[in-house]
């Protein structure tokens, strides 16, 4: 009987002591620890300032406050849409975007393609090096070397006027000028991009390669049937990642490299936003802007993610 009693006693305070346990492990604690910088960062910086789009439905008035600024609902997007020139720059942000991922995705391809036939290690690293150096760089510091490139007195202007052609206004063109922002991007990014499309290229089995050969195929057709194949997931998932952004033609691009003259074709969402809602002092109509913005952003992702899932299998996110 004493026995009994003791295991019994022995059980209960076994059960006690599990109950008297952490909710998490040492290991858990330690995770939690870690991620919750993190987690804090968003906090502040992500989720906190949503309380802001408030102002999209107010007549925001700073010394007012969110509290007791006047609430017009719909009144600002209104006025929006009304605005003579808002398509045009909703429709000059997405022409540029657009070329932007096509090039952006395009290019990296056909250098990542190029980069691994090279079998010398040290002039491999060396292109590498040389071509992803440009995206480490702001575009405050680009942008300078661009106008030193492209104004009418420039390099480029002084190369075509050698060799018996006109100059041409790159930067106070409106033909030009949006063109000059995709190529310019282009030239920034793709070394990034060309060193993941070259990450996919070695994770393709040799094997397949060998099997082609015996086969009979070229050059072209091993890239064709081998490799772009063998690329397809990755070349989805840039692709994915970037149509969220399709609304984003890049603000310290444009800001860095336009001027009055080229508003008409270089004006963007991002450099509009920033003219009426902070040098214009309309924070009502900025705040509505930008949450179009952002709504039709993550319609994209999911439209984009849903594609992926048909065109592969495979949900992205």
């Amino acid at each position: 009987m004493l026995c009994f009693l003791s295991d019994s006693k022995e059980t209960i305070m076994d059960k006690k002591a599990i109950k008297r346990k952490s909710w998490f492990s040492r290991d858990q604690w330690l995770f939690i620890a870690m991620v919750m910088p993190g987690i804090l960062f968003l906090l502040v910086f992500s989720y906190a300032p949503m309380f802001g789009l408030i102002m999209a439905f107010q007549d925001f008035i700073p010394a007012r406050g969110f509290l007791h600024s006047e609430f017009v609902y719909l009144d600002n997007f209104k006025y929006l849409f009304n605005l003579p020139d808002i398509w045009k720059v909703t429709y000059n942000t997405v022409f540029i975007a657009v070329g932007k991922i096509i090039w952006n995705t395009i290019i990296p391809i056909i250098f990542a393609i190029l980069l691994n036939e090279i079998r010398v290690q040290w002039m491999k690293r060396t292109m590498q090096t040389i071509v992803y150096l440009p995206y480490f760089l702001s575009w405050v510091i680009l942008a300078s070397v661009i106008v030193n490139l492209f104004s009418l007195d420039g390099t480029v202007n002084q190369i075509l006027q050698s060799i018996g052609l006109n100059s041409v206004n790159f930067l106070g063109s409106n033909k030009v000028f949006p063109h000059l922002l995709i190529w310019t991007d282009v030239w920034k990014g793709f070394g990034y991009n060309s060193i993941i499309f070259l990450a996919a290229i070695t994770a393709i089995d040799p094997g397949l390669y060998e099997a082609a050969t015996m086969d009979g195929a070229n050059w072209y057709q091993k890239v064709r049937y081998v490799t772009i194949p063998g690329m397809m997931p990755f070349i989805i998932l840039m692709t994915i990642l970037a149509l969220p952004g399709i609304l984003s033609a890049g603000f310290d691009q444009v800001y860095n490299l336009y001027s009055p003259p080229v508003y008409s074709s270089g004006d963007v969402l991002d450099t509009y936003i920033y003219r009426i809602g902070l040098i214009g002092r309309d924070y009502s109509l900025g705040a509505a802007v930008g949450l179009i913005r952002s709504i039709i952003g993550l319609f994209l992702i999911w439209i984009s993610n849903k594609a992926a899932e048909k065109a592969t299998n495979r949900v992205m996110f």
